[in-house]
């Protein structure tokens, strides 16, 4: 074949497996040897263990076909447990610690036939402290965060799928930044069981893959559903409300132009677009996440703050500092505003079948001691809404841009269907 091994998607290595053309462990060794090639400039993983991969793909390969990820290799974020690896959620609090479980977001992949590579690196706590991953398009440049190693690793064909997690902006952001696809389940639509919880309001499952196809195919794998995923994408052009949103002014001129050139192309495709405005309680709505985030944070992580807090970077420092200062009456009002809005946005997509907008202000920053600003996903998170950011455009530094389809909540197969019937347009034919 033309393509190399390590280049397919997981629904095509899924595939493969299960009409026997090609065996688990072809596919592990195949992303094994491009992890030894790139590694050591992208820095992707935080743990891998290379042989017990390959004796559990030999494992994979003596058994009949157990699930629709039978044999196919996997990338855990380092926020996420599991009990045969390290989990570290991405601090020196946490260094070599071993759970006695799997999360469950693992325990199902393992069920539906996934090999588990290893451990993708996260910022700490999946807030802002970066940790040594590069951007595979430019070395000199951030992959985004705080699902840093899993973004790279997918971007830079190492694995074909990814889990990463999202409390403001932690999968649409890397996703842009990397040229990838990411997906963000609504908010409770998988357990996030085993999972470090940071703000329980806003935490949710995410993953990366190079194809919305593949996002279907493990999202359903993890449901426990078997469908057909030839046939999975939207059959008529979709209805797309373009959303430039109250933070419309921190996007760059190329963020700008790749927003609104999506909008023409799906145009041109045969949508209906039309110009979103929302109501104006939705311009508070960043900064109650801000707010909503810190209070929870402040009480999730204040056995660490309290007993770890010179193991602490600066930033989770001062944000847990801040949640402490916040008034219960003022987090429980922004609570209050945040349903409000939920219910509003549930009545505007009444109109439309998704949203359109931007998924970060511009191309990843250069430089590694930042991830980039979360600005253009905190509202979504908040609303608590399913996001698919889909690579649309190439910066003149030659950096990818992103851009996000935002559906209803629990409206998550449709907004897949219909980023499947985009991606075409949007991203060129899948290869």
């Amino acid at each position: 074949m033309n393509t190399q091994i390590h280049e397919l998607g997981l629904f095509a290595m899924a595939d493969a497996v299960a009409q026997r053309r090609l065996r688990s462990v072809d596919l592990v060794e195949s992303c094994l040897d491009r992890i030894a090639e790139r590694e050591p400039q992208i820095r992707a993983w935080k743990w891998l263990d290379p042989r017990t991969a390959l004796t559990a793909a030999r494992q994979r390969d003596r058994e009949p076909i157990s699930g629709p990820l039978h044999g196919v290799p996997l990338a855990v974020k380092d926020i996420i447990d599991t009990a045969d690896m390290p989990t570290a959620y991405g601090s020196p609090v946490y260094e070599g610690w071993r759970p006695a479980w799997d999360a469950s977001c693992v325990a199902l992949s393992r069920r539906a036939g996934a090999v588990v590579l290893g451990k993708t690196v996260s910022t700490e706590f999946a807030y802002f402290a970066p940790g040594p991953t590069a951007n595979p398009h430019n070395l000199s440049h951030t992959p985004g965060g705080s699902s840093s190693g899993s973004a790279a690793a997918v971007a830079d064909f190492m694995v074909p799928a990814g889990f990463g997690t999202q409390t403001a902006a932690s999968v649409t952001r890397p996703a842009s930044y990397c040229g990838v696809v990411g997906y963000k389940a609504s908010y409770g639509d998988f357990s996030l069981a085993g999972i470090k919880s940071f703000a329980g309001s806003f935490d949710s499952l995410g993953s990366f893959t190079r194809h919305v196809v593949d996002a279907q195919w493990l999202r359903w794998a993890l449901m426990g559903e078997r469908r057909d995923a030839r046939t999975s994408v939207a059959s008529t052009a979709p209805r797309i409300g373009l959303c430039r949103t109250p933070s419309w002014d921190a996007a760059d001129t190329e963020c700008r132009q790749a927003v609104e050139a999506a909008a023409r192309i799906l145009s041109l495709a045969g949508s209906a677009v039309f110009d979103v405005e929302l109501p104006s309680c939705f311009g508070q709505l960043v900064q109650h996440h801000k707010n909503m985030m810190a209070y929870e944070a402040a009480r999730s992580l204040a056995f660490e703050y309290d007993k770890h807090r010179s193991m602490l970077s600066p930033q989770i420092r001062q944000l847990l500092e801040h949640g402490q200062s916040i008034a219960r009456e003022d987090y429980v009002s922004a609570r209050q505003a945040a349903s409000a809005a939920q219910r509003e946005f549930d009545m505007l997509m009444g109109d439309y079948d998704v949203i359109l907008a931007p998924s970060a202000p511009g191309v990843a920053p250069a430089g590694l001691l930042a991830t980039g600003d979360p600005i253009f996903s905190r509202m979504w998170t908040l609303l608590g809404v399913p996001s698919v950011t889909l690579p649309s455009a190439v910066a003149g530094n030659g950096l990818p841009i992103g851009v996000q389809l935002v559906g209803r909540f629990g409206a998550d197969e449709l907004l897949l269907a219909i980023a499947r019937w985009a991606e075409p347009s949007l991203c060129g034919p899948p290869t």
